[in-house]
C-alpha cells in the first residue's frame, strides 16, 4: 500500500523539477533554487512514506 506522503512527495519533487526547469529557461536563479529545494523536500516526504511502510508491513 502505498503512503500519502510518498503521492505528496512525489507531487512536490515533479514541481520542484517544474519549477527548477522554469527558472532556467527565464534566466531566475530564485526560481531554480526554490524548485531544487522542493524537490528535496518531496524526495524526503517521499521516503517517509516508504519507511512509513516498511513500519506498518513489519508489524502487520
Amino acid at each position: 500500500m502505498v503512503d500519502k506522503n510518498q503521492v505528496s512527495g512525489g507531487a512536490k519533487e515533479l514541481g520542484g523539477k517544474v519549477k527548477e526547469a522554469a527558472g532556467k529557461v527565464v534566466g531566475n536563479d530564485r526560481l531554480v533554487v526554490e524548485g531544487k529545494a522542493d524537490q528535496l523536500e518531496g524526495k524526503t516526504e517521499k521516503n517517509l512514506g516508504k519507511v512509513k511502510d516498511a513500519v506498518r508491513d513489519q508489524i502487520h
